[in-house]
C-alpha cells in the first residue's frame, strides 16, 4: 500500500472528500512509513495525494502538527516527477527505440512516461511508480514520441507501427481505436521492446501453423 494509500485510510474521508484532522502522533505501528521530520513527501503539492484532495496542514508554517483532507481538488493535474532510483536505472540503458545513449542533445538519454496521456494516479506517485511504467528513449525519439500521443489524445486513434518499413503488425495488442480499458497498452510508441517480443511470437505461431497445414492438410 502506497503512503497516499494509507493515509487516506487512516483519515477515511466522507463521500465530500472530507476527513477529520489527522494527528501526526497517530502515524505509528501499520502507519509508521506516514512519519516525517523536515520533509513531507507525500503531502506536498505536487503528491497524488494533493492532486485529488485539497490537503490541509496545522499549523500553516513551522512544524507540522495534524493534516486532513477538505475536499476534492477540482484542479487535478499529473505529477511528471520520477522516483530517484528508476532515474538510476535507466540512465545507463540505451534508447530502446534507436539503441543509442550520447552526449549529444539529440542523442542523451530521457526517462519517457510509457503512457503518453499521463493520466494514472499511481504512476504519478512516485512512492507507487514501477520500472515497467517509464522506458529509455533518446531525446530525439522522445520527442517524435511526444507529438504522436498528443495526436492520438486528440484524435483517439493509435499510432500504426507498420508506418516503420519492416514491422510486421500495426499493433501487438488492440486496434487503432484508443479505449480507456486497453490505454496505451499495445502501441509500439507505448513498449516498442513488447512490440518487437510479442511479434515475433506470433510470427512463430503462424509459421508453424502453416507448415502444420503443408503436412497434414488432412488434418484441416
Amino acid at each position: 500500500m502506497t503512503k497516499t494509500e494509507l493515509f487516506i485510510k487512516l483519515a477515511n474521508p466522507d463521500a465530500n472528500g472530507i476527513s477529520r484532522w489527522v494527528e501526526k502522533t497517530e502515524f505509528t505501528g501499520e502507519y509508521t512509513s506516514l512519519s516525517f521530520e523536515n520533509g513531507w513527501s507525500w503531502g506536498r503539492s505536487s503528491s497524488a495525494l494533493a492532486k485529488k484532495y485539497k490537503v490541509e496542514r496545522y499549523p500553516f508554517s513551522g512544524k507540522i502538527l495534524k493534516v486532513r483532507l477538505n475536499g476534492f481538488n477540482s484542479g487535478n493535474t499529473f505529477n511528471q516527477n520520477i522516483s530517484q532510483r528508476i532515474k538510476d536505472y535507466y540512465k545507463s540503458k540505451n534508447c530502446v527505440m534507436l539503441g543509442i545513449n550520447g552526449n549529444s542533445v539529440n542523442t542523451r538519454i530521457e526517462i519517457d512516461h510509457k503512457d503518453g496521456r499521463k493520466n494514472d494516479n499511481r504512476v504519478s506517485d512516485i512512492d507507487s511508480q514501477k520500472l515497467e511504467d517509464f522506458q529509455p528513449l533518446c531525446k530525439a525519439a522522445n520527442d517524435v514520441k511526444r507529438q504522436i500521443c498528443k495526436e492520438c489524445k486528440t484524435t483517439n486513434k493509435r499510432w500504426n507501427a507498420k508506418n516503420i518499413k519492416g514491422n510486421p503488425y500495426p499493433y501487438y495488442e488492440g486496434d487503432e481505436n484508443y479505449n480507456d480499458t486497453l490505454g496505451c497498452k499495445g502501441c509500439y510508441q507505448y513498449d516498442p521492446v513488447e512490440y518487437r517480443k510479442t511479434s515475433v511470437k506470433r510470427i512463430t505461431k503462424e509459421v508453424s501453423e502453416d507448415i502444420l497445414k503443408k503436412l497434414y492438410p488432412e488434418d484441416e
